[in-house]
């Protein structure tokens, strides 16, 4: 099998050899860059399996690369990992909210995040299975997997991919109570080793999209979620 093809995008030269050293230790091939237009370029171009994508750019700052990346068909499905000094709830949903993978805070250490690079690309391989391919119609929503999308009376959400997925798992089996660790394994990946936390995240991120239909997502405290059962 080929080497993974990673993208690495962080403007401190010193940190970005450490990561460059890291992950070609690890087998990986990588390419570097410390602009944010010159990783979308790149990321078009070359078509790398992950991004490691810095959050503190200069000029086009990771969140805005990591909203183009996923508005852009060539780039949309590349998976991405957020690099960043801030570790304050509201910059990770807003990380997670337009469409990163998963996110390290700095200072990364060389064994965390070379083993969140293979989880992350473990799950990719993973989400390539396909879905199953049933329509659901719930409490108000139409989950297509077939096209992927989420619908809302006339209105399509933007859901990003692990959005999709959490949403499709949780309406599959409505009243079913799903811990946070099942959550990981049916919507994010089997074997990943993300933070369960993560999922809080991405739920809370899932539920302001949906809006006026956020309470169909239920929290059972101490264990997980559901969806609504309204039957």
């Amino acid at each position: 099998m080929a080497a993974a093809k990673l993208l690495l995008v962080e403007d401190d030269p010193d940190l970005l050899e450490v990561l460059r050293l890291t992950l070609q230790r690890e087998g990986y091939e990588t390419i570097e860059t410390g602009d944010g237009e010159e990783a979308l370029r790149l990321a078009r171009r070359q078509g790398p399996d992950l991004i490691v994508l810095d959050v503190m750019l200069p000029g086009l700052d990771g969140i805005e690369v990591c909203r183009r990346l996923r508005a852009d068909p060539a780039t949309s499905g590349v998976v991405v990992l957020m690099l960043t000094a801030r570790a304050e709830e509201s910059d990770v949903v807003l990380g997670l909210g337009v469409g990163a993978d998963d996110y390290v805070c700095k200072p990364a250490r060389p064994r965390e995040l070379a083993a969140r690079v293979k989880a992350l690309l473990r799950r990719a391989r993973a989400a390539e299975q396909p879905l199953g391919d049933r329509i659901l119609a719930r409490g108000g929503l139409v989950i297509d997997p077939i096209r992927f999308e989420v619908r809302a009376g006339e209105k399509r959400l933007e859901l990003t991919p692990t959005e999709f997925r959490l949403l499709q798992t949780l309406a599959g089996s409505p009243g079913r109570v799903f811990r946070r660790a099942e959550l990981l394994d049916y919507a994010v990946g089997v074997g990943v080793t993300v933070d369960e936390r993560n999922i809080d995240t991405h739920v809370k991120s899932l539920r302001k999209k949906l809006g006026e239909h956020a309470g169909l997502i239920q929290t059972v405290r101490g264990v997980g979620y559901r969806f609504r059962d309204d039957d």
